[in-house]
């Protein structure tokens, strides 16, 4: 995770269901064979730009389209208009905050963090966007109702501007356990919880498989209970963040169905850091979360 939290730094600023490996080894050659194939429209597939870094955008965003891939997400206003030029969108854009660490549950930040979001819904309405990533912050010795407290107060601040332009406040669930220590909004309860103390609809959460498995597991469980908070899901291998094949212990296409019954029509970004060649890993991916 050290490239995507430096990335971060310079903005500007099941139940988790462990399969065997014949089930899973399955569902992956199920996808080998489809390669290729017409997608099944269920799932809208993103990917998160970080992760392929080495590529150039364009030549991400041509292998991206001839996919099915309809996003390249976390990305600023100096890369939407390359994004654009291939037909995709930006689901989950950045450009606005002070990182991850440096979040709502600081209230020595607001008057910044207001500010550097206020100035930036101008443009993603401008581009056609109505989400944008946010963060909570580290602890910092701060105790879970304290930092709930603090976040709560900041984002109020907020969301007059953002339900006047449309758009919606995503706070990613992280671990605090692997990959970013101390970070407060570690578990889907408390971050549910800012969502209802906040009080509006332009507030939900990014729920990150892949975090939330390594903080709390019980995804599907999860996903059926609060998928009414959750504006945009992140996959990634468990352990390890690689590929979502039979290689890790995560079934994802019953992930994948899970978040299909809910009734979600939003954006499923693959956001794993491939250990293979990294495009065809990123269609293999997209292929065991096509779901019929």
């Amino acid at each position: 995770m050290t490239s995507r939290r430096s990335a971060l730094k310079n903005m500007v600023a099941g139940s988790a269901i462990l399969s065997g490996t014949a089930a899973l080894t399955d569902a992956f050659a199920e996808a080998q064979q489809s390669l290729g194939a017409e997608l099944n429209g269920k799932i809208n597939h993103s990917v998160a730009r970080w992760c392929y870094s080495k590529i150039p955008l364009d030549d991400l965003c041509k292998a991206a389209k001839d996919m099915g891939i309809k996003s390249v997400e976390l990305q600023g206003p100096a890369e939407w208009p390359t994004i654009k030029k291939y037909g995709l969108t930006c689901a989950l854009p950045w450009g606005a905050g002070l990182g991850i660490e440096k979040g709502f549950n600081n209230p020595e930040l607001h008057d910044e963090l207001v500010k550097s979001y206020e100035e930036h819904f101008p443009k993603l309405v401008a581009a056609g966007y109505d989400k944008v990533i946010c963060f909570s912050g580290n602890r910092k010795g701060m105790s879970d109702e304290q930092g709930m407290e603090n976040a709560v107060k900041g984002l109020k601040r907020l969301m007059p501007a953002a339900e006047k332009h449309g758009i919606t406040m995503v706070m990613e669930l992280l671990n605090s356990k692997v990959n970013h220590k101390d970070y407060q909004c570690d578990h889907t309860v408390w971050g549910v919880e800012l969502c209802k103390q906040v009080g509006s609809e332009k507030m939900k959460l990014l729920y990150d498989i892949y975090h939330m498995q390594i903080m709390e597991g019980d995804v599907i469980a999860t996903i059926k209970k609060y998928h009414p908070y959750f504006a945009h899901y992140h996959t990634g291998g468990v352990p390890g963040r690689a590929e979502i094949d039979d290689t890790q212990e995560l079934n994802y296409p019953a992930i994948m169905r899970a978040i299909v019954d809910t009734g979600y029509k939003g954006f499923v970004g693959q956001e794993f850091v491939p250990k293979r060649d990294p495009l065809a890993s990123l269609k293999q991916s997209i292929q065991i979360c096509d779901v019929a």
